[in-house]
């Protein structure tokens, strides 16, 4: 837009204006919320800060798929003590007693 007094420049105001928004643009260009790719993915969508998506690697896992990951990570723990020898599973195949054969065949040797 033209200066009234001179019609070669812009105006104070334009140049005011036009320095606000590059300002700003430079602002969202270097906001370290911006540098991550899965969040710029989700603000092309639409998404805003603290809002997850209703699907993709980033949605909430539902209330049923919680509890059967919660079940299968017990699991995990039960195997894990069970190994290391701090729990007994009762269902779990008896190894214990091939162990101790294999240690009686060694003292005999």
């Amino acid at each position: 837009m033209a200066n009234v007094k001179n019609p070669n420049r812009i105006s104070k105001n334009r140049q005011a204006a036009r320095a606000a928004k590059a300002r700003k643009a430079n602002l969202k260009r270097t906001n370290p919320m911006n540098q991550d790719k899965v969040l710029k993915a989700d603000r092309t969508r639409g998404a805003r800060p603290g809002l997850l998506p209703t699907s993709g690697p980033r949605k909430p896992i539902s209330k049923k798929k919680a509890r059967k990951l919660e079940k299968k990570m017990g699991y995990e723990l039960r195997r894990r003590m069970e190994a290391e020898g701090e729990a007994v599973m009762k269902d779990a195949p008896v190894v214990e007693e091939e162990k101790v054969q294999e240690e009686a065949e060694m003292e005999i040797q």
